[in-house]
């Protein structure tokens, strides 16, 4: 292996590695990590906005959906929407999460009409105005969660906020067939996850990726998808970050009883993502969904995602955010003190990134809220 990149058949061997080799693959992750973004870890202080509930998708592990006439299915108001951001925004957050269902109302007459008593004839476009009216009465930034959209909607989206993402997942076609993961979910067939991040790479937008590991794809699989994010980011340079997310069983859904991948299985993969993505591609794996993340830290992660001191994981409401207190005393006991940034990370605040990757609305508004080094200028751990 070389410090910066592994081939495909050298990351096809980190599963089965002795304990003692991987503690080898382990130091050069970390070394690179260290290299290109220092002995420090990040998160985005972020309140999470879930638009809407509805989704025509129907993944095997999620809670997060709502079919018509469940408890929950809805779509929030602009008034709603407008109180998470200011609630937050006096808790020093500089982020506003909007998560959302895919394209509901292509399936459910419920979420057509809901929509069209907002004046809507598709969530995206009301995403669009509900990000404009955060941005009009708030400081607060949006990043957008909207899942597959075309170049078009990607600009009209990359108006109102600083980034957005959508997870791959997966490239396994296999995990879209009868009883698999993600049958009969039209969003999440690999081509279109595909599509979308080229899409996001030729409108310029910063985009966040990541893999969901333990939903039943293979060592191998996992390899395919980071090469495939690492493959598109070389040709546009918009992956600002990759997260490597651990599945967790969910009472309730199909997959409630699947097993959940281990500590041990989630550190290899951090690392073999660390080797394999490019150096400038932030690596970011979720803390809440681990009893011993700083651990993480020994793989080459430089990136704790978005912490909320208001609102709850709403993709994974069961667990809930380590206090920022806390996780800034567990990882600086790693050596690795806790900085907040902002969505969008530094390299593309400066000149020359920020005239293709931002839309010029959002630079002096971005600019205000960063200090010298690209970090929040306001400093909120705690």
């Amino acid at each position: 292996m070389t410090t910066q990149m592994v081939t495909q058949q050298e990351a096809n061997a980190v599963a089965h590695l002795s304990v003692v080799h991987f503690e080898e693959v382990r130091r050069r992750a970390r070394a690179v990590a260290d290299a290109h973004w220092g002995k420090r870890v990040s998160y985005s202080r972020k309140v999470f906005i879930p638009l809407t509930t509805y989704c025509r998708n129907t993944c095997g592990y999620c809670t997060f959906y709502k079919v018509p006439g469940q408890a929950g299915a809805r779509y929030m108001s602009p008034d709603e929407v407008l109180d998470v951001a200011r609630k937050g925004e006096r808790l020093g957050c500089k982020e506003a999460l909007f998560s959302l269902g895919e394209k509901p109302e292509l399936r459910f007459a419920e979420a057509r009409d809901a929509l069209a008593s907002l004046g809507y004839g598709r969530t995206i476009d009301y995403l669009r105005d509900m990000c404009a009216l955060v941005l009009r009465e708030t400081s607060l930034i949006p990043h957008i969660n909207a899942g597959t959209a075309s170049v078009e909607d990607l600009l009209a989206l990359k108006a109102v906020s600083g980034s957005m993402g959508m997870m791959l997942e997966n490239v396994s076609r296999r995990l879209t067939s009868v009883g698999q993961v993600h049958h009969a979910c039209p969003d999440k067939t690999p081509v279109q996850r595909l599509r979308t991040l080229e899409a996001a790479g030729k409108a310029g937008v910063p985009f966040t990726t990541g893999i969901l590991i333990g939903i039943g794809e293979t060592w191998e699989e996992r390899v395919q998808s980071l090469a495939a994010i690492d493959a598109v980011h070389r040709r546009y340079g918009h992956i600002q970050e990759v997260i490597v997310q651990n599945f967790r069983a969910k009472p309730g859904t199909p997959m409630a009883a699947h097993p959940e991948p281990s500590r041990d299985d989630m550190e290899r993969t951090l690392a073999l993502a660390r080797l394999l993505l490019s150096p400038e591609i932030s690596l970011q794996a979720p803390p809440n969904l681990e009893e011993r993340f700083e651990s993480y830290l020994d793989c080459g992660i430089n990136d704790w995602g978005g912490i909320s001191p208001l609102t709850l994981d709403h993709i994974n409401p069961e667990r809930a955010w380590p206090a920022v207190a806390e996780l800034a005393q567990r990882s600086a006991a790693q050596g690795y003190p806790l900085q907040e940034r902002l969505t969008v990370y530094p390299r593309y605040l400066n000149p020359d990134e920020g005239e293709r990757f931002l839309d010029p609305q959002l630079v002096p508004v971005l600019s205000a809220l960063a200090g010298q080094n690209g970090m929040a200028k306001e400093q909120v751990l705690s």
